[in-house]
């Protein structure tokens, strides 16, 4: 039977360990891109058009491929011919998880059970437009219908913060909490980033930013009023990673250099990468925050859809760049002087896995997972990606201090994710067991489960 109450539970002991264990335990959504404003303002989707595919760019990526026209993706087609186009597509994607995501969202959240497809599509946009325009399928009902406990948004170190305060402000079933994203002040060769700095500038109590001490200042006000808005996580896209050594007084003409427009030699720029990255994990390591590296995108591959479209619309890549060695250095910047913090080490690219978790055991200490593999992300958030990257956790470090999953997504509709994840979990577990490779320990077990669902992000971010 298609998506029963089993599906994926594959043995007796994964079946008794979602049913018993996973399936009750709240979530902690510790990395998404949900707008807060969005949250706060609670409004009524206009359809399912824009809860399913407004802004999703891992369907737009499965259209395209089953030639569907972009006028029909992210064109000015209307949202019930875009709808259909989606309708068309499911059907060519079994085997796809967004096959399994998309029947499970109907039936978690819609209480539909029909297969997608183009003969269904006018009775299942009925029924889902018919619930969404009741209050119950207003934003904020969607996220507390889902047991979630906390959300963490990504924001920007220029942002007011506004509806953070607000939303803090309401009596609410969950929380919503900043994530610092710096990327902007980082990327230093990008256009706009001399404007970016004195945006920046206008947040702190400077007049403007001229040199590379005061943009430290400003970073570090940044954090520390993210950090009074219930901030506890950082977060860093490291599309290509280097480690270039800098003296003070270089970097410095650097920054300068940079402001003032002028063009930097490659190794410019990953100089002062280097040094504000390793100033920043020190102060993250100062209000005991935890550090998130996303390592390995490969961004905008598409030059011509870049232009027309532009960025994180469906045309990133997975690199393939070493990263090791200046990884390596990263990390041992700061643990010099004791002041790494907890950091999560995501890649896109798998084959990272065993380096990752090679690496994060020399720098374990202080907590119990201190240095954590992030989950299966974006490209491996899929079956064989959540089992590859669990067992890389397994065969190389604890499990058992893992913090489990986040959606990582622009969609309210995406907590079913987590329970595909919990499924995969105990599915993996169970499998242990019948390979009498771990114990019928049903407290063990099921105290394994619930740690990773739910109770190891509780206690690791210090929300």
């Amino acid at each position: 039977m298609f998506l029963s109450d089993n599906f994926l539970l594959s043995n007796q002991w994964a079946k008794d360990l979602y049913h018993d264990y996973a399936k009750k335990m709240p979530i902690i959504d510790y990395h998404c891109h949900l707008d807060p404003k969005e949250i706060y303002e609670n409004q009524q989707f206009t359809d399912i058009t824009e809860a399913w595919l407004g802004g999703d760019h891992y369907k737009w990526r499965l259209m395209r491929a089953c030639g569907v026209d972009e006028q029909l993706i992210t064109g000015d087609s209307s949202s019930y011919e875009k709808f259909v186009a989606w309708c068309q597509t499911v059907p060519k994607i079994l085997g796809n998880p967004l096959y399994t995501w998309t029947h499970l969202e109907l039936k978690r959240f819609f209480g539909i059970d029909l297969l997608v497809n183009e003969e269904n599509a006018p009775i299942i946009w009925q029924m889902s437009n018919e619930k969404l325009a009741t209050d119950n399928f207003k934003r904020r009902e969607i996220i507390a219908n889902s047991q979630v406990e906390v959300i963490c948004t990504t924001d920007d170190p220029i942002d007011t913060l506004i509806f953070h305060q607000k939303l803090a402000d309401e009596e609410s079933r969950f929380r919503v909490l900043p994530t610092f994203r710096p990327d902007k002040s980082l990327n230093i060769s990008q256009t706009g980033f001399s404007s970016y700095i004195q945006q920046l500038a206008a947040v702190t109590d400077k007049n403007e930013i001229t040199n590379y001490s005061e943009l430290l200042d400003a970073l570090d006000q940044r954090i520390d009023y993210f950090h009074t808005m219930g901030c506890r996580l950082s977060d860093h896209a490291l599309d290509i990673l280097k480690y270039v050594e800098v003296d003070t007084q270089s970097v410095d003409l650097i920054f300068k250099k940079a402001i003032a427009g002028e063009t930097l030699a490659e190794k410019e720029v990953y100089a002062y990468q280097t040094a504000t990255l390793v100033h920043l994990f020190k102060a993250y390591h100062a209000h005991g925050w935890t550090m998130q590296l996303h390592i390995h995108a490969y961004r905008n591959c598409n030059s011509k859809m870049l232009e027309e479209l532009g960025p994180d619309t469906g045309y990133d890549g997975i690199n393939d760049l070493s990263i090791t060695i200046p990884l390596q250095h990263l990390l041992d910047a700061a643990n010099k002087t004791d002041q790494l913090p907890q950091t999560i080490l995501y890649s896109l690219n798998p084959n990272d896995y065993p380096l990752l978790v090679a690496l994060m055991g020399c720098f374990q200490k202080d907590s119990p997972g201190k240095l954590q593999l992030g989950s299966g992300w974006w490209y491996n958030d899929t079956r064989a990606g959540m089992r590859n990257q669990l067992t890389q956790f397994a065969d190389g470090s604890a499990l058992h201090n893992f913090v489990g999953m986040l959606t990582d997504s622009r969609s309210f509709l995406s907590y079913t994710r987590h329970e595909y994840f919990r499924r995969v979990l105990c599915e993996f577990i169970g499998e242990l067991v019948e390979r009498e490779e771990a114990p019928e320990d049903r407290e063990l077990l099921g105290s394994l489960i619930e740690n990773i669902c739910y109770r190891n992000a509780a206690n690791y971010f210090h929300f």
